[in-house]
């Protein structure tokens, strides 16, 4: 939005009133969890004159709606909460009662999609190129995750303690927020990496105890999508890092830096939480 948006590292992602600026589209990961929850609860027993039909018509809304998002983030451009709000919403999608082809067209065209938006975009191709050989490019685009690996193996199995992170002193890029599981790594070592990952996974693992407990659809897709969503940013933040993901710019849940996802994320506990409170 002229005038309004405001760019930062060639995106335009974030909106700016005065001495305020936010990522809208942090805030559309929750409100596209609700949006959908009540759209699926509310058409999951459609009934047309045709039931074949029926099914269709659900299925090309759902694909129409993911149309509309998915062209707003890629005009920013944010590929990667692209690729996350589509994980989650085919995930509470297929949570329902969707045929087998259904659920293959779906993952066909939106696996054709992304290949499509691979190719209109060299440096999303550049990245899957780099993800798979680092050494392509190690002072280019190799650089951010050949410093993460370094961080990582630098924290051996103890860390190098709290505070004492070397790899943050201006050799990994964006250390407080793009690459905060790195620097986390490199001061607790695998022990605390794994404290970590292991309460992600109670986390994801209480969220889905709560949507099966839920009195209706609705709060149990709700809860499945926030769930999902925490926990999916989670780990790719961790494997982007890592080195088995495709590197990312998504950020760290709770704990990396910036006020958009940390309220968007403080929002979806405390929907969870509601949530397990009612059953």
């Amino acid at each position: 939005m002229p005038k309004i948006g405001l760019s930062i590292g060639g995106a335009n992602r974030w909106i700016s009133l005065g001495p305020i600026s936010f990522q809208p589209s942090e805030f559309l990961k929750i409100s596209f969890i609700m949006y959908l929850g009540a759209w699926l609860s509310k058409n999951e027993n459609f009934q047309g004159k045709k039931q074949g039909w029926s099914e269709k018509i659900r299925i090309a809304a759902f694909l129409i709606i993911i149309g509309v998002i998915t062209a707003t983030l890629i005009f920013q451009p944010d590929f990667s909460t692209m690729a996350m709000i589509v994980a989650v919403a085919i995930l509470m999608f297929f949570s329902g009662k969707t045929p087998f082809w259904g659920t293959f067209l779906i993952v066909l065209l939106i696996f054709g999609s992304f290949i499509l938006l691979l190719h209109f975009a060299p440096y999303r191709l550049a990245r899957i190129k780099v993800f798979l050989n680092p050494e392509i490019d190690p002072l280019g685009m190799g650089y951010q995750l050949r410093q993460s690996l370094i961080a990582v193996g630098s924290g051996g199995t103890s860390g190098l303690g709290l505070g004492m992170s070397l790899q943050k002193l201006g050799f990994l890029p964006h250390p407080l927020a793009d690459s905060i599981f790195a620097v986390f790594a490199e001061e607790t070592g695998f022990v605390g990496s794994l404290i970590l990952t292991l309460l992600f996974l109670i986390f994801f693992w209480r969220g889905i105890e709560i949507s099966k407990r839920s009195s209706s659809n609705f709060l149990k897709l709700v809860a499945l999508g926030t769930s999902s969503w925490i926990t999916l940013q989670a780990f790719w933040h961790i494997g982007s890092l890592i080195g088995i993901l495709p590197l990312s710019g998504i950020p760290f849940p709770f704990i990396s830096y910036g006020a958009s996802h940390l309220i968007v994320e403080f929002i979806g506990a405390g929907v969870l939480l509601n949530i397990s409170k009612q059953t």
